[in-house]
């Protein structure tokens, strides 16, 4: 239950981060405006405060840990939202930096 929990808000956190920055992107890039800039900033917010919500009581440890998760989701953003066609570098990055996560946070500690 822990697990499922912990990669949940790895998730949200995810949407969160990365949605509002690609927010912030289309109000500055795409000229879309205050609105959108601002809807940004309030889930960069969201984000923050999820992270807080991971089991685990150490910053730094789920900072890290989900770089790994940014990277993927940030592929996976692209691909769904901007037609981003990922290569099979891109792919195989993911994959370490997401082999990465679970050694982070899911090893076994003493």
């Amino acid at each position: 239950m822990m697990l499922a929990r912990s990669m949940l808000l790895f998730v949200l956190a995810a949407v969160a981060e990365i949605g509002g920055a690609w927010l912030v992107w289309q109000g500055v890039r795409e000229h879309r405006g205050l609105l959108w800039i601002g809807a940004g900033v309030i889930a960069l917010g969201a984000y923050g405060f999820v992270a807080t919500l991971q089991p685990d009581p150490h910053f730094g440890r789920i900072l890290a840990a989900y770089g790994g998760v940014f990277v993927a989701g940030s592929l996976a953003w692209g691909v769904v939202v901007d037609g981003f066609r990922p290569d099979r570098y891109d792919y195989l990055g993911a994959v370490i930096c997401l082999l990465g996560v679970v050694v982070i946070m899911y090893a076994p500690r003493g």
